[in-house]
C-alpha cells in the first residue's frame, strides 16, 4: 500500500528534533529504524503530517558498560547487541531476548528505542525492560525525564511519551555473574510476534536459595508486566520441581491474555505456564 502524505525533516541535533515534533502539536513522528513504524503508516493506522528522521543524531547509538550497568542509546540496533561480545557476560539475557527479535533483516534496522516508544505488549524489548527494571530517559520539551519501564507502558501502542518527547537512552542495572535467568517465547513461525513469552531470573543466598526473583511476560495481556505471584513462588526456595510447578501455576493465574485470531484466552495462559517451567529449569540448570 501507498504511504499517506508527510513532510519530512532530518535534524542535526537532538534539540533541533524535539523543536520539529513540537511543532506540530501532536501530529509529528520520529523515525529512526522504521520496522514498526512504516508498516503503521502502510495500513493507514497513522498518518501524521510530519516525519522526523532522527538518522543525523550523534551518540544515541552507542552501547556503555560499567559498573553502574549497561546504557543503550535510543538508536541501538539489534544487529550491535547481537555483536557485542561484552553483553555474553555483562548481560546474556539481553543477548539472549534479542535472538527472539524478528527476522535478520530487520535486527540490522530496528532500534530498541523504537521498540520501546512503539509499545507492542507482545514485542521482547517493552517487556525485558519491564522484567529487568529498566529505567527509560526521555527528552523533550520541558527537559529530561527519567522514567521506569513498570510506569512508561500504558496499553497496546500506547505509553507516557509526550508529543514532543524522544527517548534517548535505556538505563539497565549491573548483572551479577552468578545470577540465574531463562527467556522463552512461542511464535507460529520463527521471527513472527509472539503469541506468549516469558523471562525470569533470581539471585542466590548463601544458602542457596533464591532472592529477588523477577518474572515478566509478553503477549499475555495489553502491557508487558511481572507477575509478583509468580516471583512468590519463586523467592526462598532452592528452585526445586514443587517451586518450579508453583511458579508456573501462579503465572497462568497471574495474566489477562486477550482472545484473537491466532490463540484463545485460555490457550496464552496454558502456554506462559508451560514456559515458565522450562525457563526455570533452564535457569536451575545454569
Amino acid at each position: 500500500m501507498k504511504l499517506p502524505p508527510f513532510e519530512y525533516a532530518c535534524p542535526a541535533t537532538l534539540d533541533e528534533a524535539i523543536a520539529l515534533l513540537a511543532s506540530r502539536d501532536g501530529d509529528a513522528k520520529a523515525i529512526s529504524g522504521g520496522q514498526s513504524l512504516m508498516p503503521i503508516l502502510a495500513f493507514r493506522l497513522a498518518s501524521p503530517s510530519l516525519l522526523v528522521d532522527l538518522k543525523k543524531l550523534k551518540g544515541l547509538d552507542q552501547i556503555k558498560i560499567d559498573a553502574s550497568g549497561i546504557t543503550l542509546g535510543a538508536k541501538v540496533s539489534w544487529r550491535q547487541i547481537e555483536d557485542d561480545k561484552r553483553l555474553a557476560t555483562a548481560h546474556p539475557l539481553l543477548q539472549e531476548m534479542i535472538s527472539h527479535v524478528a527476522h535478520y533483516q530487520i535486527r540490522n534496522r530496528g532500534t530498541v528505542g523504537g521498540s520501546i516508544a512503539h509499545a507492542d505488549p507482545a514485542a521482547e524489548m517493552p517487556g525485558f525492560s519491564v522484567t529487568c527494571d529498566a529505567k527509560i530517559v526521555v527528552k523533550g520539551s520541558s527537559g529530561e525525564r527519567i522514567i521506569p519501564a513498570g510506569e512508561f507502558f500504558e496499553g497496546p501502542l500506547m505509553t507516557v511519551l509526550e508529543a514532543d518527547e524522544l527517548i534517548t537512552e535505556i538505563r539497565l542495572p549491573p548483572w551479577p555473574a552468578a545470577r540465574r535467568w531463562g527467556m522463552l517465547e512461542f511464535a507460529r513461525r520463527r521471527g513472527d510476534f509472539a503469541m506468549g513469552g516469558v523471562a525470569v531470573f533470581y539471585d542466590l543466598d548463601a544458602q542457596g536459595r533464591a532472592v529477588d526473583a523477577h518474572v515478566g511476560v509478553i503477549g499475555a495481556g495489553s502491557i508487558p508486566h511481572r507477575v509478583p505471584g509468580a516471583e512468590a513462588a519463586i523467592n526462598g526456595t532452592t528452585v526445586d520441581e514443587t517451586a518450579i510447578l508453583a511458579a508456573a501455576k501462579a503465572a497462568a493465574a497471574g495474566v489477562e491474555p486477550l482472545t484473537d485470531i491466532h490463540a484463545s484466552a485460555a490457550y496464552r495462559r496454558n502456554l506462559i505456564s508451560v514456559l515458565l517451567e522450562r525457563a526455570l529449569r533452564a535457569a536451575v540448570a545454569r
